[in-house]
């Protein structure tokens, strides 16, 4: 089972050393919990997959190219590239990337570079910056944001083959404070307001009370700290909001698809200060699909045939905004 002391006793020493005692200690007991009274059925199988990528000291790791990308001075011989397929396969499916293994490219399901190359030029420099991502998937933009010069990042998601993924990328750049924990953040203490920059992206609309999901992340950062939404949005004045009857997009965990006037009001009466929307985009084909490494279906199956604007429910297809907003304080 994994060694979760070791996986993340950089993380926790670092916390300790801040004066986040507390907090440290609740991650211990939360990550026993997950890793040794209520083990996933499956982890036995993503680990055993993730011992098949070959070994290599002194890996290097570029988080600047569209490509989270691993590599090494030392090429792979024919049977290490074998097992780097059969394991990184083992870890099937990969939805948010792309990342690039010793020259084989994971083509994802989502093109997350083209969302982060939407968002970046709008966020405050992160150089130096704490750094989190809520419900952050594979931790392909955690490795993003670690390019972009932040001085500490942590993702939160609770799927455990996510963890594996990002373990992956993690294991040739040990010493990288980056971190993705299993946890959601309902977990976090409150308020705990230790990060300069908070991301939620592709979360809010999961959450049947979006006030409170914007509250739990505005008490992630300290004051002054920046929050960086994205989530679903339909067209409509200042109070419309979607709510499905029953599934959007074939997703059953969908509530309110907010118009971009009514999310800046949820924003503002959680106490969010100068509040922006910074991008707004149609979900594509292009942007989100099948591809041999996540074989399931993907958005063209969630589209109505007869008219790819609508879901195939018949309500306005996935259209995106970014928003930006502040927490009050120095």
């Amino acid at each position: 089972m994994l060694d979760w002391q070791t996986t993340w006793s950089d993380m926790l020493l670092r916390l300790e050393k801040e004066g986040w005692q507390d907090w440290a200690d609740k991650i211990r007991d939360q990550l026993h919990q997950r890793f040794v009274e209520n083990p996933h059925g499956d982890l036995r199988r993503w680990q055993a997959a993730l011992a098949r990528l070959p070994e290599r000291t002194g890996g290097l790791v570029w988080c600047d190219r569209s490509e989270v990308t691993v590599d090494s001075l030392v090429p792979l011989s024919s049977p290490e590239a074998e097992e780097l397929e059969q394991g990184l396969r083992g870890l099937m499916p990969w939805r948010k990337g792309p990342f690039r293994f010793f020259g084989t490219l994971v083509d994802t399901e989502w093109r997350s570079d083209w969302k982060w190359e939407r968002v970046a030029p709008a966020l405050s420099d992160l150089n130096g910056r704490r750094v989190l991502d809520v419900g952050c998937g594979s931790g392909y933009h955690l490795w993003r944001m670690y390019g972009a010069g932040a001085s500490e990042v942590i993702g939160i998601d609770p799927g455990l083959l996510f963890l594996c993924q990002f373990l992956a990328v993690k294991r040739y750049q040990p010493s990288a404070p980056v971190d993705l924990l299993p946890l959601r953040i309902e977990d976090l203490a409150r308020p705990l307001e230790y990060f300069d920059t908070t991301f939620s992206m592709g979360v809010l609309y999961h959450r049947r009370s979006p006030i409170d999901h914007l509250l739990e992340l505005k008490d992630t950062l300290r004051p002054g700290g920046e929050l960086v939404l994205e989530t679903l949005v339909v067209d409509g004045p200042e109070g419309y909001a979607l709510m499905p009857e029953d599934r959007y997009g074939r997703m059953r965990n969908v509530w309110f698809l907010p118009s971009c006037p009514t999310l800046l009001r949820w924003m503002a009466r959680a106490g969010l200060e100068d509040a922006r929307v910074v991008d707004v985009t149609v979900t594509t084909k292009e942007e989100q699909r099948s591809t041999d490494w996540m074989q399931f279906q993907s958005l063209e199956h969630f589209l109505d045939p007869q008219d790819p604007s609508r879901t195939i429910e018949g309500y306005p297809g996935p259209k995106r905004a970014t928003v930006i907003a502040r927490k009050p304080g120095r």
